[in-house]
């Protein structure tokens, strides 16, 4: 199976080298990206004569593995989407692709960027990636459903509470979990945790805490206790049918980022109408307040075949005009600050991120040694399964973390 997703890449990178002058391939692995990749390298072409070729390798479970193999040929793609975070430091560990501090300075002097997902992008004090998107982790619900059960967005954990006790008793499933895609299972620790303690959140997502913390067992505990009440839908219930369910008012609120904005619209919702979204209030109130991002790296390979141009291509993205584009098509948020918000859904995100200057912490999927965070999405889609099981799954978590770390700190010091 490897093998051939391997060969399927490799021709895909032998036609990056085909490309004509002015053009630049970029691979990621998402065939929803194809649109607004092509969407942005339109615009890219009219701002600096460069334009985006999509090349779209649809293996998730395979694509790091099979990007860092070519890495090490010369028919390496130009440019990749990729991920932020230490799956983006175990690639730049490589040697293998480009240092874009300098890109991310003038981005940043021209107010193109986001200054505070920096670190996000960072490794050994040098930028590897520029930012594509800007998707925010919030929770979708359908106004109309809530105000015909008397309920508002929430602006306090207790009132989150209160909307779930008030759903589930008209009969209305009040929240989305699932283990369907195996890495949706991390979702509620996620989000339940940084509500809690997001200091605590960001220590053990960065190996200074344990998952044997009372803090952990807490958020588990509380997890556990939102199954127990019948809050949560099936665990195979998918994203797809989850946000149909939003929109036709059989399901309360669905976690999620922001990219999941087309699965609304595809299942007839507006976003900023009948489907909208609040950022899920802070457990403890005297915890600073935070949002969980999520954003994609575009990478740049050091044996590119048209490197030269695909350095230029990197220097152009942040433009607001090819920003624009992206995530206009995209229907996501944008890394830059001069982009207007791509609906109304998005847009009154924006406002509460900026106006109540929440804290940014990245998405789990992206902090920790990318073999540990691999782990430990099993086993919490495991206790998903068994939530009585949390306190059994927090120790192995925490074998698991105490290895992984270990390994990975003796890699950063040779």
């Amino acid at each position: 199976m490897l093998a051939a997703a391997v060969a399927s890449f490799a021709t895909a990178c032998g036609s990056a080298a085909g490309q004509p002058a002015g053009k630049v391939a970029i691979h990621g692995d998402n065939t929803s990206w194809a649109e607004p990749l092509a969407a942005a390298g339109a615009e890219m072409k009219a701002v600096s004569g460069l334009e985006l070729v999509p090349e779209v390798i649809p293996s998730l479970e395979s694509f790091e593995q099979i990007v860092k193999s070519s890495l090490r040929t010369n028919k390496t793609p130009d440019l990749l989407k990729y991920w932020s975070g230490y799956r983006l430091q175990d690639l730049a560990r490589t040697g293998g692709i480009e240092v874009l501090t300098e890109r991310w300075d003038e981005a940043e002097a021209q107010g193109w960027v986001d200054p505070t997902l920096r670190d996000a992008f960072t490794y050994r004090g040098e930028v590897y990636g520029l930012p594509m998107n800007l998707t925010y982790w919030v929770f979708f619900y359908n106004t109309e459903v809530f105000a015909e059960n008397g309920v508002a967005a929430p602006r306090t954990w207790e009132e989150f509470l209160g909307v779930c006790e008030r759903l589930h008793g008209a009969g209305i499933t009040p929240l989305h979990a699932t283990a369907d895609g195996r890495w949706p299972a991390f979702i509620w620790f996620m989000e339940v945790l940084s509500r809690q303690d997001p200091g605590f959140y960001d220590g053990l997502m960065n190996g200074r805490e344990s998952y044997t913390d009372p803090r952990a067992e807490h958020a588990m505990a509380t997890i556990a206790d939102f199954a127990d009440r019948g809050w949560f839908t099936a665990m195979d219930m998918n994203h797809v049918d989850a946000a149909a369910g939003v929109v036709h008012g059989t399901l309360g609120m669905m976690p999620g980022g922001t990219f999941m904005t087309p699965n609304f619209v595809a299942a007839g919702g507006e976003p900023g109408g009948d489907v909208d979204a609040f950022v899920l209030p802070m457990a403890d109130p005297s915890a600073e307040p935070c949002m969980i991002f999520e954003s994609s790296a575009l990478v740049c390979t050091v044996k590119g075949p048209d490197r030269d141009e695909a350095l230029r291509a990197t220097g152009t993205w942040l433009h607001p005009e090819v920003s624009a584009a992206f995530s206009g098509t995209l229907q996501d948020g944008s890394p830059n600050p001069l982009v207007g918000p791509a609906n109304p859904m998005i847009e009154g995100i924006t406002h509460t991120v900026r106006d109540e200057r929440l804290r940014m912490l990245n998405r789990f999927w992206e902090l920790g040694p990318p073999e540990l965070v691999e782990a430990t999405v099993d086993d919490l889609a495991g206790f998903l399964l068994d939530p009585s099981s949390y306190r059994s799954v927090l120790r192995t978590m925490q074998g698991r973390a105490e290895d992984a770390w270990q390994v990975w700190r003796e890699a950063e010091r040779s």
